[in-house]
């Protein structure tokens, strides 16, 4: 098979080393990818959400199965976009359309969607920019620590945990009067701060089948000992210590399963992965957050632990027969750190060369 993966992370490094490795794999293009795909595909420089230019590229280089690493070409409806083109529509597609991409794309969304099929969740209101002062009395009536979440994109960034009531009206002038996010906060999500254990577990769905893959949990601080700012993931492992047995049973029956099953009642196809964020609180789990694509830093460590031919499950997905699916895990840890570039992840340079670099 030809196949383009479209990204340009370390997430995309992974997917690329994993698909590589199949015999299934005749050509991997990733578009734009990075100095890590490089040496295991072949890069292409077109812009992710330059969706005509990746359909040309798709045509003329006979490519078989389109996978897509990051959000952002998801929500934008790239899918959307090959299947309603004739010349495209043949390819194998794994990534869900615009609809299904709401999950990650607005937190509000997502909120109505667990409220509606009884996914354990956090208790939450959703406020506007024109409803800062109603915002604010909400506040006021609800213990501390207290979150804010803008709606929509902000790379990780537009979580905020408000230890005081200063804090949580600061971060609710930031996001809804100042626009520090943008369009992403048009509107804000308030919701209850849950107290446990953070991890990730993550599904591979064709809209009715499903197969689980390794759970894992990442570390979002950028200070040693879970200090500092959040960010987008410094670190993760594979599996979680936590996540065994009877817990893992609970996320499957109480969480993975109404979310297909919701997915298909709310008319919205989905083939792709979901990323599920989850709150371990005193052995129950609760959904914090969705997304519709694998994590990064969390990918690094989880395809290593997919003994099976990564390629055959996509193309199972893509083909909506997961159901013939097997998967075989291996049982050793797998473990990623993350290196950034000083002032990250507030100002920082990029394009900066990395050298020394010991690769024996």
């Amino acid at each position: 098979m030809n196949i383009l993966l479209i990204g340009s992370g370390g997430r995309e490094h992974a997917l690329a080393w994993k698909i590589k490795q199949s015999p299934r794999c005749q050509t991997i293009f990733i578009a734009p990818g990075n100095a890590g795909t490089a040496e295991v595909g072949q890069n292409v420089n077109i812009d992710m959400n330059d969706f005509p230019s990746l359909g040309n590229f798709c045509i003329e280089n006979k490519i078989d199965l389109v996978l897509v690493g990051p959000e952002a070409p998801l929500v934008n409806g790239i899918r959307d976009y090959f299947e309603t083109d004739a010349t495209l529509a043949h390819i194998l597609f794994v990534g869900p359309g615009k609809k299904g991409a709401q999950l990650e794309g607005s937190k509000d969304f997502s909120k109505q969607f667990m409220e509606r099929h009884g996914i354990p969740t956090a208790a939450s209101e959703t406020f506007t920019d024109r409803e800062i002062e109603a915002a604010k009395a909400y506040i006021k009536h609800h213990s501390l620590p207290i979150v804010l979440k803008a709606d929509g994109l902000a790379a990780g960034k537009g979580v905020i945990i408000a230890e005081s009531l200063k804090e949580a009206e600061k971060a609710l002038d930031d996001i809804l009067a100042d626009k520090k996010f943008g369009d992403a906060g048009a509107k804000v999500v308030i919701e209850q701060f849950l107290r446990g254990i953070e991890m990730s577990s993550f599904v591979l769905t064709d809209g009715k089948n499903y197969v689980m893959l390794p759970d894992a949990k990442d570390y979002k601080r950028i200070g040693e000992k879970d200090t500092g700012l959040n960010t987008g993931g410094m670190g993760a492992v594979s599996p979680v210590p936590f996540a065994q047995g009877d817990f893992m049973r609970k996320v499957e029956q109480r969480i993975v399963i109404p979310t297909i099953e919701g997915l298909e009642k709310d008319n919205i196809p989905y083939v792709g992965f979901v990323f599920i964020g989850l709150m371990n609180v005193e052995g129950e789990p609760y959904v914090i957050e969705y997304n519709a694509r694998l994590g990064d830093p969390e990918t690094e460590v989880i395809i290593p632990r997919i003994a099976s031919d990564l390629v055959d499950l996509l193309e199972l997905a893509g083909q909506k027969k997961l159901n013939e699916a097997k998967i075989t895990l291996n049982p050793k840890t797998a473990t990623t750190v993350v290196l950034v570039a000083g002032g990250y992840p507030e100002e920082y340079a990029k394009g900066d060369v990395i050298t020394a670099i010991d690769q024996t």
